[in-house]
This record gives structure tokens, C-alpha cells and sequence, in this order.
């Protein structure tokens, strides 16, 4: 049976560019789907499509089940959406720019009114709540416009990339709201390029390049496709990376890759701390003076590479070919069609 959230084939096409290249998704009700992917890939694209702001060139998808391309309204209606850019009437203050949402939704007066200070406290914002937002910084901002997405606590969610702009603590706290939205039912499609939060959040990744999804699974089935665990070695000298690499080599179940300006060797191994224990008896009985040594299993960023070719990277540009319209009033414009 599909899941909360099902794509087959979705194609679309911006002039040369092939933003989507026949991607299949499903999301099984109440769980979060990481979209990961370096920029390009086509992560924001694929959203905005399952939200109904795009139409693919062909393909099929069904949200909250209900056809995205025959049922567009009905689909706004049970979602939620934060896109990358922080969607909020800067003249308003951030309580009259909940109650605004909430009004939007046909919320009656006094529960918009009851359901923005909610969302005010939970967000750290109540403080600021009766200031006009143009005056809130950008991670405030970010946080409510994640806020205003939230007013009516839809079955499913969409965020692009929803933690872009914020401090380490206000990342944080939208994990534990992100967390608690799930334990309660909600349904998540969430990109990122933040390879922790993708690890920390998702039950599910589905890695995406150029238009296609080329790998999927858990956090612990991806970073096996990397290999097992490896041994890092930093040598004290350059002149001791040659002895280093003779004593990995004998233990490694792979090629030796060093670093001649970090003097790191590194080595897939398999063994663990036992392992690792006999590597340091065997340096040492060689004479070779190291820095720091470790076994770590692979990251999401190895994985990241193995797949990719290269690291993710965090930066501001729009994610595919499509030409953004600007940030904010395509926002309103987004939240006010969802209550059509």
C-alpha cells in the first residue's frame, strides 16, 4: 500500500536543465524521509511538485492520498510547507502574522489568536511576538515562518532545507519540535544538506543527483555501502608515514589512502577496538611517534562522496534550473492558495 507520501517517474524539465529524471519516492505514514543531495540535485524541485506550486512533465504522485495533478486544492489542504526562504509579512508582528495564517485556514478568531501564542512559546519567539518581523533577525525569521506552517498541524509536512540560517540551538529545538511532530503522527518529506540532521532525523534517506535518486536507505545501510570501520592514524612526522602505512597494510582489508599535509593514513578494517589495540603495539614497537589515532565507521558525508563524487555543501543558491520568484511574496502567495 502507498505511503503517506508516493511518487513514480516525476519528470520535469527547465529549459536544458532535467531538474527531475524519473523519481520514485514513498513515504510510509508517520515517518521522515530525508531528501539529500549537493546542490542541483533537484531536492527542491521534488517538493514543490508533491506541493502542487509545479506540475511534472510526466509522472504521477499521491500526498495524504489524494492526487497531487487531479486534486491539487485537496492536497493544500493537508499539508504543510516551509520552503527555504522565510515567508513572512515583514509589516506584520510575528503573533498578527500567525493569526493572519490561521485566518487564511478558516480558523476562528479566538482559536488563530490561542494557536499562535502556542506556537510563539514553542518557537522561543514570544518575547518578540508583538514586533513587526522586519525587525527579528534571520533565524527569527526562519522560525516563524516554520511556526506559520504549523498553525493547523497537517497530516503531512514538507521542509526545504528548514534549518538553513539558524545557531546550533535553534537547530536544536526544531529537531525536538520536528521529533515530536512525528511521535504525534505527522508524516515529513524533509532536504537538507546538513549531513547530521539528515542521520539524527530520518528513518529513511534517499540520496538525489542530478534529477535521480541513486541510493536509499537507512542511515546504517548507506554507510555500509561505504565499507566497514577504518583506522585513522596522524603520524608526528611526514618521514613516519612510510613505517605507518606498512603496519595498516598488514591489518587493513583494503588500499592505505594518506594525506602527506594532514599526515593522516587511513585503512578499512574490520575488528574493532581489539583491532586497534594491536595496531598501537605495533606502531609503537616500529618507533612511530603518532598524533592521534581512532576507529570510526563511515559518515553520511563518506557517503556523500562515494555516491557523489564530492562533499555536500551548504550554500544559498536555488536548488535546480527553475527561476525563483522572490522569496517573499512567493511565499504568501503559496499560503494563501492553500486554503482555496
Amino acid at each position: 500500500m502507498p505511503g503517506a507520501i508516493h511518487a513514480e517517474g516525476l519528470v520535469k524539465t527547465f529549459g536544458d536543465v532535467r531538474a527531475l529524471d524519473g523519481v520514485d519516492l514513498d513515504v510510509p505514514e508517520g515517518t521522515v524521509l530525508g531528501l539529500l543531495g549537493p546542490n542541483g540535485a533537484g531536492k527542491t524541485t521534488t517538493v514543490r511538485v508533491l506541493t502542487t506550486l509545479l506540475r511534472p512533465d510526466s509522472g504521477s504522485a499521491v500526498v495524504a492520498g489524494i492526487d497531487v495533478l487531479k486534486n491539487p486544492n485537496e492536497v493544500r489542504r493537508s499539508i504543510g510547507l516551509s520552503g527555504q526562504f522565510a515567508a513572512v509579512d515583514e509589516y506584520l508582528t510575528g503573533r498578527e502574522n500567525l493569526q493572519m495564517v490561521g485566518r487564511l485556514y478558516q480558523m476562528n478568531a479566538r482559536v488563530a489568536k490561542i494557536r499562535a501564542g502556542e506556537l510563539l512559546d514553542r518557537f522561543n519567539l514570544a518575547e518578540a511576538a508583538d514586533r513587526p518581523a522586519k525587525t527579528y533577525s534571520g533565524g527569527m525569521r526562519r522560525r516563524l515562518d516554520l511556526a506559520a506552517a504549523l498553525v493547523v498541524s497537517p497530516p503531512v509536512m514538507f521542509m526545504d532545507e528548514p534549518t538553513t540560517g539558524l545557531d546550533p540551538r535553534n537547530r536544536q529545538q526544531l529537531w525536538e519540535v520536528i521529533q515530536e511532530l512525528v511521535r504525534g503522527g505527522t508524516t515529513l518529506l524533509l532536504t537538507t544538506q546538513y549531513l547530521e540532521e539528515a542521520d539524527h532525523l530520518a528513518d529513511t534517506i534517499c540520496v538525489v543527483d542530478h534529477g535521480k535518486v541513486i541510493a536509499r536507505g537507512t542511515a546504517d545501510q548507506l554507510k555500509a555501502r561505504t565499507g566497514g570501520e577504518r583506522v585513522e592514524v596522524v603520524v608526528h612526522e611526514p618521514d613516519e608515514i612510510g613505517p605507518a602505512r606498512e603496519v595498516l597494510a598488514a591489518y587493513g582489508k583494503g588500499d592505505v589512502t594518506v594525506a602527506e599535509h594532514t599526515r593522516k593514513l587511513t585503512v578499512p578494517v574490520t575488528g574493532g577496538a581489539k583491532l586497534l589495540a594491536e595496531v598501537i603495539r605495533d606502531l609503537d614497537s616500529r618507533g612511530v611517534e603518532i598524533d592521534d589515532i581512532g576507529l570510526r565507521r563511515p559518515t553520511l558525508d563518506d557517503v556523500f562522496i562515494s555516491l557523489t563524487g564530492h562533499a555536500a555543501e551548504v550554500a544559498d543558491d536555488s536548488d535546480d534550473g527553475e527561476q525563483d520568484a522572490r522569496p517573499q511574496a512567493h511565499g504568501r502567495k503559496n499560503r494563501k492558495e492553500s486554503v482555496k
